[in-house]
């Protein structure tokens, strides 16, 4: 169980949230108010659990007091919703869609001894409130990171944030994870699973040693943006050593997919124009969304991609297999409520009917959205992070009185590969939402100004633009 140091640091960040925005500027306070809650507060189960309330964690707690803060210094200078008609409707049934789960789950849930209850007036509160501060980080992103020198900003706080990280992670690759027994008094996972290769892979404060190893590639390819774009030599030259470093950072993490992911982004990166690097993110985008109905149908080769894990590890392989069998299993139960889902409390997983014992493990954030909140609240949750990534794809074939900033097609790579590691894993963190926030309200600008541009140009060029 959580000690009081991890209780005591959840209940002083409000604190050193408010401290970061009276001495930095407003993007870098946004920035780091999130991200340095996600790197270093303790995670679940160490929470605070007030009724009526989801539980206030290193997610939710940061958002709200951040949220705070941002009304508190912007006032009446804030535009919270998306511009266009689409973005808002998604917005709504993201955060709407537990009223119509909770109304169509009225009954219990029975496996032999176990029974669930049925849901409530008391869920549609904390299921509602959950929701519209998971999208805190993501509204307010898009109101404060959608200029360039944002961007930059944002990639500058992932590049210090990962290099100061680093350092606990290669302790705990060297003398197993237990920085988090040792600081906040319990470890947050499965210590098994930290295990692999004759060796450990870090978890240092995260959920998962997944987790760590993705934020290392994003911290990679984030050295490696930065590093394309600078223009001053000797920054160059810093930010290409420091990527290297942190390539063998992320392959002591022991993450084929992480890896994988890095070996994919760094050449587009470097290599690649804009347009492609959207049209690469587009498609990643657009894979992760049909990919359940993909699954569902049978289009996905499951067996070949066994075989082809195995050729690099029978444990790989071993640990495939067993995510497509609970992937089937879940999706056989989400089809009992497709439409808005089970809801909470576990519902939507199968238990053995004699032991009791919770019989499938959720690991894709898809399957989770589904069995959930149902294809409704999926849609609405995929549809919308990926939104700007399109918007930004159909702004690149448009003309445009500036070239669009180099950062854009790079971050949009880095969101459209999170929303691909969503299949297998689901981690949507503050930086998806940073990432998904700062392309919106880029392409909305991009959007602005190209119209008020056609509107104000004489008419034989408006057939053009």
């Amino acid at each position: 169980m959580p000690n009081a140091i991890a209780y005591l640091v959840l209940a002083l960040w409000p604190l050193v949230t408010i401290f970061m925005f009276r001495k930095w500027p407003l993007e870098r306070a946004l920035i780091w108010s999130l991200l340095g809650a996600y790197l270093f507060l303790p995670p679940p189960p160490a929470a605070f659990d007030f009724p009526l309330m989801p539980p206030l964690d290193k997610s939710s707690l940061p958002s709200l007091t951040t949220f705070a803060v941002v009304l508190y210094h912007m006032r009446d200078k804030v535009s919270l919703l998306p511009a266009s008609g689409l973005g808002k409707f998604l917005v709504a049934v993201f955060v709407l869609v537990p009223i119509l789960t909770v109304l169509t789950n009225g009954e219990a849930v029975v496996w032999g001894n176990v029974w669930i209850k049925p849901l409530g007036i008391k869920d549609i509160l904390a299921l509602t409130i959950l929701q519209a501060i998971t999208l805190l980080p993501f509204l307010m992103a898009r109101q404060i990171l959608s200029k360039p020198a944002a961007q930059r900003e944002l990639l500058v706080a992932l590049f210090v944030g990962g290099l100061i990280y680093s350092l606990p992670m290669l302790a705990e690759v060297r003398l197993s994870p237990q920085l988090n027994i040792k600081l906040y008094g319990y470890f947050q996972h499965n210590w098994l699973q930290m295990v692999r290769d004759g060796g450990f892979r870090p978890i240092v404060f995260m959920y998962h040693g997944l987790w760590v190893a993705f934020f290392a590639m994003q911290v990679f390819v984030a050295a490696v943006i930065l590093a394309r774009v600078e223009t001053e030599p000797r920054r160059k030259v810093l930010f290409a050593v420091a990527a290297v470093y942190l390539l063998a950072v992320l392959v002591l993490c022991k993450s084929l997919g992480a890896i994988l992911f890095a070996a994919l982004l760094a050449p587009l990166v470097l290599f690649t124009g804009r347009r492609f690097q959207l049209t690469v993110a587009a498609t990643l985008a657009i894979l992760a969304i049909t990919y359940p109905l993909s699954r569902g149908t049978g289009l996905v080769p499951i067996d070949a991609i066994v075989d082809l894990a195995a050729k690099v590890s029978p444990d790989r392989a071993h640990s495939i297999q067993f995510r497509f069998d609970n992937e089937g299993v879940l999706l056989d139960r989400a089809a009992e409520k497709p439409w808005f889902g089970w809801g909470s409390w576990g519902r939507n997983h199968v238990y053995n009917p004699i032991t009791g014992a919770i019989e499938t493990v959720t690991d894709g954030l898809w399957i989770i959205a589904i069995g959930v909140f149902g294809w409704v609240g999926f849609l609405a949750q995929f549809v919308l992070i990926a939104l700007p990534i399109l918007y930004l794809w159909r702004e690149s074939f448009k003309r445009h009185v500036t070239p669009l900033t180099p950062y854009v097609g790079p971050l949009a790579l880095m969101l459209g590969v999170n929303m691909a590691d969503m299949i297998p894993n689901a981690t949507l963190t503050p930086i998806t939402w940073f990432l998904c926030g700062a392309l919106l309200g880029y392409a909305e600008e991009l959007r602005g100004q190209r119209v008020t541009r056609a509107r104000s140009a004489p008419l034989g060029w408006r057939s053009v633009m």
